[in-house]
C-alpha cells in the first residue's frame, strides 16, 4: 500500500492544525493587517495639462501655492498638496486623489482664464501721481514701515511715492501702475500697521536696538538657516554663517515650552489662523508639528509680559513679512539655549 494512503499519513495534517491552534474547519486568515489600497491619482508629479493651473491656483487662494501658475506639475506644486493634505488629516501622498480634489474644490472658487495664465489687470486708481491728503501719508508710512519708501511723509503723490508703489507691486507680482488701486491696497495692509501720529508726522522716535550682532550655533554655519537662540531671544535669517537680518522672539511658556532642536520648514501659511487657540498667526513658517515662527500682534503690543503658545513670536511685522518671502520650504531651522 502507498504511503499516501496511510490513515496515519493522512491524519498528519489535521493534527498538525491542531496542534497550532487553528480549528481545520475554519478558513485560515493571516496575522499581517491588509493594506489599505491607495486612492488613484487624478493629478501627479509629472502631469503637464489645464486641470493643473486650476489646481495651482485653487492652491494659491489658500496661500499653498507662490509663484507663477503653470501647466507642469513639478515640486512646488507636489509639497502644496502634501501640506494641504497634512493640514486635513488626509494621506499626504502629494498627489491629489478624489478626496483631496473634493475637498480643495468646496474651499475655493473656479480661477478665471487669466487668473490661469497670470494675466493680471490692474484695478481703478485709488491714490495715484497728483494725489495729496492723508490717504498718501497713510500709504507713504506704510510703504516706510517695509522699507519700500525713504523719502519725508509729506502727503503728495510724487514720483518717489509712485516708485515704491510700483517697487512694492513688483516684488507680489500685482500689475506695475504706480498706482494704488484695491489689490495693491489689500496686500500692503495685510503686511503693515496702522500708522502712529508721530510715523506720519515724521517725528523720529527712539526705537529698540537692532543690532545685527548674535552669537550663532554651530549648526547654523553652513547654508540657510533661521537660527533662534533662546538665551539671546533673538532670531537670524543666516545664509553661509552670514547674519542678514535679526528680529527679536518670543517663545513659549515652561507649560508649553518651544522645542529646541535641528528643524526644517515643513510649509507655510501667510495669513493662517490657529485652528486650536483662533488666533491669527500671520507669516507662519511651520518647523516642527504646530509649531511655528510668525508675527504676533500681542507680542508687538505687551513685549515680554507674555508668552506664546510654544511658536516663536515676532513684534516686527516687516521683518517677519520679508522672512516669509525670503525662507523656503525646507530651509533649515535651529533652536537652541544659548
Amino acid at each position: 500500500m502507498e504511503p499516501s494512503s496511510s490513515p496515519e499519513a493522512t491524519a498528519q495534517p489535521a493534527i498538525a492544525e491542531s496542534a497550532s491552534g487553528l480549528d481545520p474547519a475554519q478558513p485560515t486568515t493571516s496575522e499581517t493587517p491588509e493594506v489599505e489600497p491607495k486612492a488613484p491619482a487624478l493629478l501627479k508629479q509629472g502631469d503637464d495639462n489645464e486641470q493643473v493651473r486650476e489646481l495651482q491656483h485653487r492652491l494659491l487662494q489658500l496661500d499653498w501655492f507662490e509663484g507663477k501658475i503653470v501647466s507642469s506639475y513639478g515640486d512646488v506644486t507636489r509639497d502644496a498638496v502634501e501640506g494641504f493634505q497634512t493640514k486635513r488629516g488626509f494621506n499626504a501622498t502629494g498627489e491629489v486623489d478624489q478626496v483631496t480634489w473634493d475637498k480643495l474644490v468646496e474651499m475655493t472658487r473656479k480661477p478665471t482664464h487669466d487668473e490661469m495664465y497670470n494675466i493680471l489687470k490692474p484695478g481703478k486708481a485709488i491714490l495715484a501721481v497728483g494725489s495729496k491728503g492723508d490717504g498718501v501719508k497713510d500709504l507713504q508710512a506704510r510703504l516706510k514701515q517695509i522699507a519700500w519708501y525713504e523719502a519725508k511723509i509729506d502727503g503728495v503723490f510724487g514720483e518717489k511715492t509712485a516708485a515704491a508703489v510700483k517697487g512694492f507691486q513688483e516684488k507680489r507680482q500685482i500689475p506695475i501702475t504706480g498706482e494704488m488701486d484695491q489689490r495693491t491696497k489689500d496686500r500692503l495692509y495685510a503686511m503693515t500697521r496702522k500708522p502712529t501720529t508721530d510715523e506720519l508726522n515724521n517725528v523720529v522716535t527712539k526705537a529698540p536696538s537692532k543690532s545685527t550682532k548674535m552669537t550663532l550655533d554651530d549648526r547654523c554655519l553652513q547654508g540657510r538657516v533661521i537660527c533662534i537662540s533662546k538665551g539671546q531671544r533673538k532670531l537670524a535669517w543666516v545664509i553661509d554663517g552670514e547674519i542678514k537680518k535679526v528680529m527679536d522672539v518670543r517663545f513659549g511658556s515652561e507649560l508649553t515650552p518651544t522645542r529646541n532642536g535641528v528643524f526644517s520648514v515643513g510649509w507655510k501659511s501667510r495669513n493662517h489662523v490657529s485652528s486650536l487657540y483662533d488666533t491669527p498667526m500671520p507669516f507662519a513658517l511651520f518647523f516642527s508639528g504646530g509649531q511655528a515662527i510668525h508675527y504676533s500682534a500681542d507680542f508687538a503690543a505687551r513685549g515680554y509680559n507674555g508668552a506664546s503658545h510654544g511658536c516663536v513670536n515676532v513684534r516686527d511685522k516687516g521683518a517677519v513679512s520679508a522672512l516669509f518671502d525670503l525662507a523656503k520650504v525646507g530651509d533649515k531651522v535651529v533652536v537652541y539655549t544659548g
